[in-house]
C-alpha cells in the first residue's frame, strides 16, 4: 500500500501471455487472488530482467533464464537480517512459476519447447515451522483481554478464532457474516481452490466472537455500506471493506511487545502453526488436522509431526535420567 500523500507507482505492463496465464490460474485452477498476485510478482521480476537485456519472456531461451537465475542468486536480499544473497526458497519458487508459465504456453500452442525443461531447482533444506508454546498463546490472549474496549474485543476474537481453527490469515480476515454457523458453533470457510470446509469453534472462541459481535458496529461507517457490512471483521479504511492481513499482522506485533514476547516470533501464520502442533501434541489424528487446515496433501500436514517430535526430544533431554551417568565397572581382582 502506498504511503499517505504519495501517489502509487504505476506497474510496468505485463505481456499478454503472462496476463492470460494469471487469468487461467483463477478461472481454471481456482487459485486464490493472493496466489495470482504472487505469480504476478515473480513473473514481473523475470520480465524486468529480460527487458534490460532487450529480450521478451515469451521467446526467452534456457540460457536467458539461467542468466536471470544467476543474477537473482547473487542479488542482495535486503529483507533478511544483515543482508545476504537471495534465499534458495525464493529461487525455487521463481523456477516453479516459470515452469508453469511455459507449460501453459506449450499447452496453448504458443511455444513448441519448454526452456525450463533442463533447469534444475536448487536443493532445499526443509525448515520446521516456527511455533509458540501453549503458555505463550495464553499470554497473548490474556494481554489482549486486558487492553479493554472494542479494539480489544475484536483482537481477542481474532486470536481465539485463529487458534481454534488454524485458518489462513486471508481466510480469517475475509470471513463473511454468512460463514457463522448456528449458535456460532462453527464457521464455513472457503479455502484454496474454492474448497469449503467446516471449522468448529472452541467454547472460548464462541464466547469471544459473541462478545465482539456486540461491538462490531463500531468498525462500520455510519452509512454501513455493502462493501463493509457483509464482512465479519469490517474496516472503515481498507479498499476491500474488511480488516487486511497487513493490519492484523501489525496488531499482533504490537500485542507481542506488550506481552513480553519477541515480535519476530509472532505472526498470524505462526499461530496457525501453533494450532496444528498443539492439536497433534495432544493426540489429534493427522487426517483430522489436515482437514481443519485445508491442506490438499497430507504430506504438507506431516511437517507438524516433526515439530512435535523435536519438542518431545528436547523435553526428554532435559530429564534428569537423560544425563550421562558413570556406569561402575566390575573390577576383576584376578
Amino acid at each position: 500500500m502506498a504511503r499517505p500523500g504519495r501517489p502509487r507507482m504505476p506497474k510496468a505492463p505485463l505481456p499478454g501471455t503472462v496476463e492470460a496465464f494469471l487469468d487461467m490460474l483463477i478461472a481454471e485452477r481456482g487459485a486464490a487472488l493472493n496466489t495470482r498476485h504472487a505469480y504476478e510478482r515473480d513473473l514481473a521480476d523475470v520480465c524486468a530482467f529480460l527487458k534490460k537485456q532487450g529480450k521478451e519472456i515469451d521467446s526467452a531461451t534456457t540460457t536467458d533464464l539461467k542468466d536471470y537465475l544467476t543474477e537473482l542468486g547473487n542479488r542482495e536480499n535486503t529483507k533478511s537480517k544483515g543482508g545476504g544473497k537471495t534465499a534458495v526458497r525464493t529461487i525455487a519458487r521463481r523456477i516453479s512459476a516459470l515452469r508453469q508459465f511455459y507449460g501453459f504456453l506449450v499447452s496453448e500452442g504458443k511455444r513448441s519447447d519448454d526452456p525450463t525443461s533442463t533447469i534444475e531447482s536448487p536443493k532445499q533444506t526443509r525448515t520446521l515451522p516456527k511455533v509458540l508454546s501453549e503458555d505463550e498463546v495464553t499470554v497473548l490472549i490474556s494481554t489482549a483481554q486486558k487492553q479493554g474496549g472494542p479494539e480489544s474485543l475484536r483482537l481477542v476474537a481474532l486470536l481465539e478464532i485463529l487458534y481454534a481453527t488454524g485458518l489462513r490469515v486471508s481466510e480469517l480476515v475475509g470471513l463473511p457474516l454468512t460463514a457463522i454457523g448456528p449458535e456460532s458453533r462453527y464457521l464455513t470457510v472457503e479455502g484454496k481452490g474454492g474448497r469449503e470446509r467446516m471449522a468448529p469453534l472452541s467454547d472460548h472462541a464462541q464466547k469471544a466472537m459473541k462478545a465482539y459481535m456486540d461491538v462490531r458496529q463500531k468498525f462500520l461507517m455510519p452509512d454501513r455500506t455493502d462493501a463493509q457490512s457483509k464482512w465479519l471483521f469490517p474496516s472503515r479504511t481498507s479498499e476491500s471493506g474488511h480488516l487486511t492481513r497487513q493490519r492484523f499482522a501489525q496488531l499482533l506485533k504490537e500485542l507481542s511487545r506488550n506481552a513480553g514476547i519477541d515480535p519476530e516470533r509472532v505472526s498470524p501464520h505462526v499461530l496457525r502453526h501453533a494450532f496444528a502442533t498443539h492439536l497433534l501434541k495432544h493426540g489429534a489424528d493427522l487426517r483430522s488436522v489436515q482437514k481443519m487446515l485445508g491442506h490438499a496433501d497430507i504430506a504438507t500436514t506431516q511437517i507438524y509431526t516433526q515439530v512435535v517430535g523435536e519438542q518431545i526430544k528436547a523435553a526428554a533431554e532435559k530429564h534428569p535420567l537423560a544425563e550421562d551417568q558413570a556406569i561402575p565397572q566390575k573390577v576383576n581382582n584376578g
